[in-house]
């Protein structure tokens, strides 16, 4: 482990939000609340990410995850809720709810 002992402000983004993750898993949770946790990452880095989340949701952990990098969400979740100020619009199936026209409308700017 080369960067055990190394502070966090040395570390990479990824690393960083490694960091947190192991931090908040740490404690044993059975309900883990991630926030934009992909944002700023490289494809490369997000698709590791990915899959360090599915390997926490693999160990029996849920996971509700507030994210606007779709890709890296819908790569994980089984179930999508998606919000507009407050107001639900869609919940789900991903794939369903992201061909939603309101979902397609609002978040993604495509007219349908």
């Amino acid at each position: 482990m080369p960067k055990a002992n190394a502070p966090a402000g040395s570390l990479s983004l990824l690393e960083r939000k490694r960091l947190e993750l192991a931090r908040a898993m740490a404690t044993g949770p059975k309900l883990l609340l991630l926030d934009e946790i992909a944002g700023g990452l490289t494809e490369a880095e997000c698709r590791s990410l990915v899959q360090t989340i599915r390997d926490i949701h693999a160990e029996g952990v849920t996971i509700i995850w507030i994210e606007h990098v779709l890709h890296a969400l819908n790569a994980v979740v089984e179930r999508l809720l998606v919000l507009d100020f407050g107001r639900v619009i869609g919940i789900g199936d991903p794939k369903e709810i992201m061909e939603s026209r309101e979902v397609r409308e609002i978040y993604l700017g495509i007219e349908v």
